[in-house]
């Protein structure tokens, strides 16, 4: 127990100073049509996933430990902002590391949770914008970290974590960019203008800030196998 101490420390350290302007779509910024199409598509998935999560915690303690560590690592690594486009923010997402250990259903839930805890308490996002900013951060970029892991990890473990963060965490930030190319599609070129400009933009901040997460969860693999704090499951 002494010896995940410190690791658990890390996140109390990075909650307390993380900064609290950070947010994701921000609240009111969607119309109302396309606030309630993202939220319609999450149902499914927010439904499967709360049936895996009630299974889950019905089994070994150390699960339990490992899936609130998984959420404490997306509640930590999403509140961390750089300024973006208009509406929005560049961060890390986090959740790369749950969609690895639990697949995307699971991690789909752990990211809506923080998602509203951050909507909430630290005005990160909106209620409105919800559907929006589970479907980006907390489906899509999970999906893309779990495929990517499943196709690697018999090859390199380790490249294999790396790519399912940092890519999950790009394809987090390229549909974002199409949510808010739809929305507010360019007077000169439409949506295709518009998704171009989000795009390069979050590029900028977004390519350096995935490959650390794809660093940093590599390291908290490697911790977790190394302190055996626990195990995931098959999706």
């Amino acid at each position: 127990m002494k010896r995940k101490l410190p690791f658990l420390s890390l996140f109390v350290f990075l909650t307390i100073y993380t900064n609290s302007y950070s947010m994701h779509i921000m609240e009111g910024f969607l119309p109302v049509k396309w606030a309630v199409s993202w939220f319609t598509i999450c149902i499914p998935f927010w439904a499967i996933g709360i049936f895996r999560i009630k299974k889950l915690v019905g089994e070994k303690m150390e699960k339990k430990l490992t899936l609130a560590l998984a959420g404490a690592f997306i509640f930590v690594l999403s509140a961390l902002k750089i300024p973006s486009v208009t509406g929005s923010s560049s961060h890390p997402t986090g959740v790369g590391l749950s969609a690895i250990l639990f697949g995307p259903y699971v991690t789909s839930i752990l990211g809506t949770i923080v998602l509203i805890f951050q909507a909430g308490l630290l005005a990160h996002g909106g209620f409105t914008t919800l559907g929006a900013n589970a479907f980006s951060m907390a489906i899509f970029g999970p999906i893309v970290s779990w495929v990517i892991y499943k196709v690697l990890e018999r090859k390199s473990k380790s490249l294999a974590i790396f790519l399912a963060a940092a890519l999950g965490n790009l394809s987090t930030y390229v549909v974002t960019s199409v949510q808010l190319a739809v929305a507010y599609p360019s007077p000169d070129g439409g949506i295709a203008a518009s998704l171009t400009k989000f795009l390069m933009i979050f590029a900028v901040t977004q390519i350096p800030l995935a490959v650390i997460e794809g660093f940093l969860t590599n390291i908290v693999m490697n911790q977790i196998s190394e302190y055996n704090i626990g195990e995931g499951v098959k999706v």
